[in-house]
């Protein structure tokens, strides 16, 4: 591999060692996981079997909710299932994979929801010419840079930890393989490795975020010469995107913009964007969305219906 290893596996040390409150975690994280599932899920089905929902903003709904049901998978099963083992421990290639697939997916949604305030900002501030501009081939093209984003980012983390040796101890203080846990393992200096990982991480998180609330700014000044109910509809629509952006970005710029350390809160932030957030995506979306709501509902009723007709034949 290019590196001195003596670790051929991790030991992790999980949220909490008391066995009654990692049985009580497992109902939690269970249950949450089923839902994000089921809800982001839903989300996709929906939009796809309703032809009034076609737009731009659509597409990346679609694709956001993808994308956070793979993220939520990268983490959550493997959370789960070790809150039922004694002696939680991954492999030095799983805990590789794991950290690819977060960062990847982690990447992706950062760099997508870039794409996702770009669509407001045509909608809101270039309303004649929003199909024009977001058309179909644009919209791949920013799904295909949003993939590669996250992608390029992933295999630079990856690429730090290969290069790094380890050679004991293998025993990491959180539920999941992440870059500042396993930093800290490194039988080397890697102050000057965690800031090149607070530039691709921290920095990039941070400059983004500042770029979207600058441009969510401008969309919302640009309201101004909408009528009352116009103003009211893409107020909803921008408040869904904001609370995603703040959700998914505050626990992230927290956890990168630092050098190497590691916090007890780390565990619980990380739970946050990588558990939570997913979860409360699609009802974000979805509950102050009016055309989301409603093509559910007739969606859904629509299905139940036939369901009742073929019962009766």
């Amino acid at each position: 591999m290019g590196r001195s290893n003596n670790i051929t596996e991790y030991v992790l040390l999980g949220l909490t060692q008391d066995p009654d409150v990692q049985k009580a975690l497992f109902v939690v994280f269970l249950l949450t996981y089923i839902v994000t599932m089921v809800g982001n899920l839903l989300i996709v089905v929906t939009i796809i079997a309703s032809p009034s929902l076609g737009s731009p903003m659509h597409f990346f709904l679609v694709c956001l909710s993808f994308i956070d049901a793979a993220y939520s998978t990268t983490i959550s099963p493997i959370l789960i299932l070790d809150l039922l083992c004694d002696k939680k421990t991954i492999s030095f290639r799983a805990c590789m994979g794991q950290l690819f697939l977060d960062h990847l997916f982690g990447g992706s949604e950062v760099f997508l929801l870039v794409g996702m305030a770009y669509d407001r900002y045509v909608a809101i501030c270039k309303p004649l010419h929003y199909l024009t501009i977001m058309n179909q081939q644009v919209c791949i093209l920013m799904l295909v840079l949003a993939m590669t984003g996250g992608f390029v980012h992933s295999v630079f983390q990856i690429v730090v930890v290969y290069s790094l040796p380890f050679c004991g101890p293998n025993v990491i203080d959180h539920f999941v393989c992440d870059m500042y846990p396993l930093l800290e393992l490194a039988c080397t200096d890697t102050y000057f490795i965690g800031l090149t990982v607070v530039f691709n991480g921290g920095a990039i998180c941070m400059v983004i975020f500042t770029l979207l609330l600058i441009s969510y700014g401008v969309i919302l000044n640009s309201l101004k010469t909408y009528s009352q109910e116009g103003r009211r509809k893409a107020l909803s629509t921008c408040s869904s995107h904001i609370t995603v952006v703040v959700l998914f970005f505050v626990p992230c710029i927290f956890m990168y913009i630092r050098p190497v350390l590691n916090f007890p809160i780390d565990k619980f932030l990380t739970v946050f964007y990588t558990v939570i957030t997913p979860m409360l995506n699609p009802f974000i979306y979805t509950l102050r969305n009016s055309e989301m709501r409603i093509a559910m509902k007739k969606l859904w009723c629509k299905n139940l219906t036939v369901v009742r007709i073929r019962g009766i034949i």
